[in-house]
C-alpha cells in the first residue's frame, strides 16, 4: 500500500519559504497592509486559481482572498484573476508559490483547450495521461478538465492498460486471453484496455472477450480508420503517440473515441501572470 498523496501546497511553501522570507523581513514594515492583484499578461484558459488562493490562506489565515476568474475562464490578457488583501509581508511571502501553481496549471488548461478546439465538433474526447509532474497529478488533471479535456486513469489501480512491455514480460507465463478471463473474475467492473501497434494485433484482440478499449499506438490515420471499422460496436478505440495540435483533427476524423496526449501535462508552456501590489498603507 502506497502512502497517502502528499499536500503539494505545503511542500511548495516549505521549499520556498524554508526558514523565513529574509528579504521581506528586513525591507517591508511589519504593520503594512496592501492589496495584491494577480493579473494575466496574455491570452489563456485559467486553472489553479483556488490553489493559488489557498497558498495565501496557508501563509496567513488573516488574509482576505477573492477569486475573480474561476477555473475554465478564457482570458484575453489584462484581467485580474485573484485579489488578496491584508499584511503586505504575507502577500509577498506567498507570491511566488501562488504564481508558480497558477502559471503551470493555466498552461495545461490552455494547451488542452487548443487540442479541444482543433478537433471541432468531433465526438472524440481529448484525454490526458499519467505523464504528470510527480506530486501534482490531481492538480494537473483538474487543469485538463478546466481546459475542456477529460481524464484517463488517475493511478495504476483505476483500470487495466496492457502495453507492449507487459506483453513482453508475460511471454511464456500463460495465455493472454486466459489472463483477461482471470482478471474479469477478480475485478468484474474494471475497464480493460490493450495496446496495439499493428492491425494484425487489433484483429486478434477483437477475438478476445473482456476487452473494452484498444489503444492504437503510433498508427497512421488510414490504419486507424481500418481498425475502427473492424471493431465498430465491439470496443472503443483510443489513439496515442505523436499527436500534435496540427494533426489531431485528422486523427479525430478516423472515428476513434479517445485521443490521449501526454504533452498536455508534460510539455505545456507556463502562462505569464504577475502580482501587482497596490494601496499600500498602515
Amino acid at each position: 500500500m502506497m502512502d497517502a498523496t502528499p499536500d503539494p501546497i505545503s511542500i511548495a511553501l516549505r521549499e520556498d519559504v524554508a526558514d523565513g522570507d529574509t528579504t521581506t523581513e528586513f525591507f517591508v514594515p511589519e504593520g503594512l497592509a496592501a492589496l495584491g492583484r494577480i493579473v494575466a499578461r496574455e491570452r489563456a484558459i485559467v486553472a489553479g486559481v483556488e490553489t493559488a488562493a489557498e497558498v495565501f490562506r496557508r501563509v496567513d489565515p488573516k488574509l482576505s482572498v477573492e477569486v475573480k476568474q474561476p477555473d475554465g475562464t478564457a482570458l484575453n490578457g489584462g484581467e485580474t484573476i485573484l485579489e488578496v488583501r491584508g499584511a503586505a509581508r504575507s502577500i509577498l511571502t506567498g507570491e511566488r508559490v501562488a504564481l508558480n501553481f497558477l502559471q503551470r496549471l493555466s498552461g495545461i488548461a490552455t494547451l488542452t483547450r487548443q487540442f479541444v478546439e482543433a478537433i471541432g465538433k468531433s465526438r472524440a474526447k481529448i484525454l490526458d495521461t499519467r505523464k504528470t509532474t510527480p506530486g501534482l497529478r490531481a492538480l494537473e488533471k483538474a487543469a485538463v478538465v478546466a481546459g475542456g479535456g477529460a481524464n484517463h486513469r488517475f493511478s495504476l489501480s483505476d483500470m487495466v492498460l496492457v502495453k507492449d512491455n507487459h506483453l513482453s514480460a508475460a511471454a511464456g507465463s500463460g495465455g493472454f486471453a486466459e489472463a483477461i478471463r482471470r482478471l474479469r473474475e477478480k475485478y468484474p467492473g474494471i475497464r480493460v484496455e490493450v495496446e496495439a501497434e499493428r492491425l494484425e494485433q487489433v484483429r486478434s484482440f477483437l477475438e478476445i472477450e473482456g476487452i473494452d478499449i484498444i489503444l492504437l499506438d503510433n498508427m497512421e490515420p488510414p490504419e486507424m480508420r481500418e481498425a475502427v471499422a473492424a471493431g465498430k460496436g465491439k470496443v472503443k478505440f483510443e489513439a496515442s503517440g505523436g499527436i500534435t495540435v496540427k494533426n489531431v483533427r485528422r486523427i479525430a476524423a478516423t472515428g476513434v473515441d479517445y485521443i490521449s496526449v501526454g504533452a498536455l501535462t508534460h510539455s505545456a508552456r507556463a502562462i505569464d501572470f504577475s502580482l501587482e501590489l497596490t494601496h499600500v498603507g498602515s
